[in-house]
Order: structure tokens, then sequence, then C-alpha cells
């Protein structure tokens, strides 16, 4: 396993064979120990979070009722944008991930849930569960890598569509769940003359066009139509909630995937991969948020990135547990384990971003990256249009 960023040495060039094989055997302990322990206060855990979800969001969209009254809009929208937050983030995403599949429990299980997002929940695990954590940070194989509109690292070749990508990261921010989707949907790929026919592809974008006519319906017309005289407002708080969640969201992506510190790998090092290797390669090419328990509630325990794709299907309520054993791991076998609080992380992922966007001659790191064909961009605005024009 090579790391791709051209550094003076590796960051596993101290490690032989036999030492990735036997930090896999100790990776592979700590998920034991959590599975043999899972349990009624796990299930109790999950049950509470749903419970006050559906609460706070109920009592929310009946605030906004009189949401003509501004301190109502502000309370509704607020309560709204949280949880919106939660169920996409510590709800949707992890139970998609199938981490309480265990409890077999059919209305909290990976194959039944649809969450509160563009992107169907199906096409959502294929990208996500399958490509990307199976993956991850391999250019040309994780499409999660910069989402095919960004050049991550300065070894990625770069082109003048380049030079807009802080810009195509601010508008990827505000419309993320539609960017997420179009990125499901791979439409840089399929929206090519000779794959627009294909029946599989046309299913796909059926099912999220009905997801987000849905989604639609109920945020911008039922709801706002239930308040009356309040129905300007209620509609301004709806699309200030989803905004809210969508900068928050891709927020924490971001410290998660691409600040300063992360790896990112060489498309043939994973060739014969073993075990050990992987789950080396999550722990390299990941980033955690430091941060107090509301914090790490409202990124879905994202915030514990490095425990999720070493673990991606276990408890998320487990991660801060287990988050010191890892460390523990990290510092013994002489790796970095990259976190710091919030603000920090999206500033080190921004900047990363602003910094690739530039050619590497501009940037005074040496020779320019090797030749390649032009990367497969989709950016948001072209993604609506299309979107938009096949509903039709």
């Amino acid at each position: 396993m090579t790391a791709l960023q051209k550094k003076p040495t590796s960051p596993v060039a101290h490690l032989s064979d036999e030492d990735i094989e036997t930090l896999g055997r100790e990776v592979d302990a700590i998920r034991e120990q959590v599975i043999a322990s899972r349990g009624e206060r796990d299930a109790t855990y999950i049950h509470k979070v749903i419970t006050a979800q559906r609460s706070l969001e109920a009592t929310s969209r009946l605030v906004l009722l009189v949401s003509v009254f501004p301190p109502a809009w502000l309370l509704g929208t607020t309560g709204l944008a949280l949880a919106k937050i939660l169920e996409n983030m510590e709800i949707g995403h992890n139970v998609m991930h199938g981490q309480w599949d265990w409890m077999r429990d059919p209305k909290i299980h990976s194959t039944t849930w649809e969450w509160d997002s563009a992107s169907p929940s199906e096409q959502w695990k294929h990208s996500h569960n399958e490509l990307h954590h199976t993956y991850t940070n391999v250019l040309g194989k994780d499409g999660d890598l910069g989402y095919g509109i960004m050049r991550v690292d300065e070894d990625q070749p770069w082109h003048p569509f380049h030079l807009g990508q802080p810009l195509w990261n601010f508008l990827n921010a505000c419309f993320f769940q539609y960017g997420i989707a179009a990125y499901d949907l791979k439409l840089g790929k399929n929206l090519r003359k000779d794959r627009r026919s294909d029946p599989e592809f046309r299913r796909i974008v059926g099912a999220t066009l009905r997801k987000v006519r849905r989604q639609a319906t109920r945020d911008y017309l039922i709801h706002p139509l239930l308040s009356g005289i309040s129905a300007p407002t209620t509609l301004t708080a709806n699309l200030t909630a989803n905004l809210v969640r969508n900068l928050w969201t891709h927020s924490v992506i971001m410290c998660g995937h691409f600040p300063e510190g992360v790896e990112t790998f060489e498309y043939h090092s994973i060739d014969g991969e073993t075990r050990g290797q992987w789950y080396l390669r999550q722990m390299l090419g990941s980033a955690n948020i430091s941060g107090n328990r509301l914090t790490h509630l409202m990124t879905g325990n994202l915030s514990f990135q490095i425990e999720h794709h070493l673990f991606p299907d276990l408890p998320s309520n487990r991660y801060q547990e287990i988050a010191p054993k890892v460390q523990e791991l990290f510092d013994r076998y002489g790796l970095t384990y990259t976190t710091g609080p919030m603000y920090r992380q999206v500033a080190s992922a921004w900047r990363k971003v602003i910094r690739l966007s530039l050619p590497n001659q501009v940037l005074g790191s040496g020779q320019p990256a090797r030749e390649d064909t032009a990367p497969d961009c989709v950016c948001v605005p072209m993604v609506a249009a299309r979107l938009a024009s096949r509903s039709q």
C-alpha cells in the first residue's frame, strides 16, 4: 500500500507486513468486543434518538403554523433544521449502514429505512456502503473523493475546470442532498448519448425524481398550505431548514475526508490488499472532529470518522467508547491520529480545496501532475437543469 501524496517519507514505511497484519488483528479484537456486548442499552439509545427527532420535527412544524410571527418562525425553523440534521446524520446514515440490523426490528433496518434526502436509500447504499467504504480514498475508485468535481491531491491531473472548484464546492454545500443524488446517479457518465436509454439508468432516474417530488411537495406545498396566512413564512422556514441541513452535512463530510493530513492512495495500491492493509488505509484516509457529546450527536457520531471507517456497521453510540482504544493503536504503531475542533477541520478542508484549484506549477510543488483524461465532472447547476428536463 502506497500513499499517493509525495512526501519525503511514507507514513507507513516503518511498518513491516507482519506489523500491519498484527495491527489488523488488534482492530478485529476491538470490533469483536463491541459485537459481543451489543444489547439493550444500544437499542434504548437509538429508540430514544428516533423518538426525540420525530417529536422535535412535529413540534417545529406545529410552531411554523403561526410562523407569520417572527419568534415562531425562528423557533420553528431552528427546530426543523435540527430535526432534519438528526434524521440524516445520526439516524438515516447509520441505520442504512446496518448498524441496528442486529435488533431485527423491521422499522429500524437497513433494508426498509427511507431517509429524508433526495437520494433514494437503495442508490445511496450502493454508492456509499459498497463503493466508498470499500475503496476509501483510492483515486479513480472512490467517487466520494472530490465527488468528480474537485481535485483533492497534487498528483491528480489539473484542468482549467478546477479553477472553479471553490465555487463548485460552495454550490455543492448549499444543494448537498441534490449533489449526492446526482453523484449516486453518476450523471457525468450516464447522461452521454450512448447511455441515456439504458433501462437501469432510466429506472434509477425515475426513482430519484419521484423522491425529489415527494420531498418538495411536502416541504414546499403541503406544509405551507396548512399554515394558512403563514404560508409564505412557512415556505421560507422549510427552505432555510433544508439549507442549514445541507451546509452542516457537507461540513461534517468535509471534516472527515478532506483536511490536511488525510492520505489518498494510488489506483493500483490496493491490488491484493489484506485485511490489515484495508484497516490501515481507513485509519490514514479519515479524520476526526473533537468536541462535546452534542457535537458527536449532531454529526451522527461521524466526528469519529476514523472509527466509523474501521467499523461502519457498529452502533454509532459506541464510537466514543472505542476511540481511545483506536488512538492507542495509532500511537503504538507510530501513526498520526488526525483530529481537531470542527472550525479548524473545516478551515483545513477549504484551504485544500482552494489550494488544489491551482496547478502544481503555481503552487510550487514540483513537477506537474501526470497527464490524464479530463475528469468526469458534473456541477450542481448542470445536474439540476438536467434532472428538471427529465421530469418534463
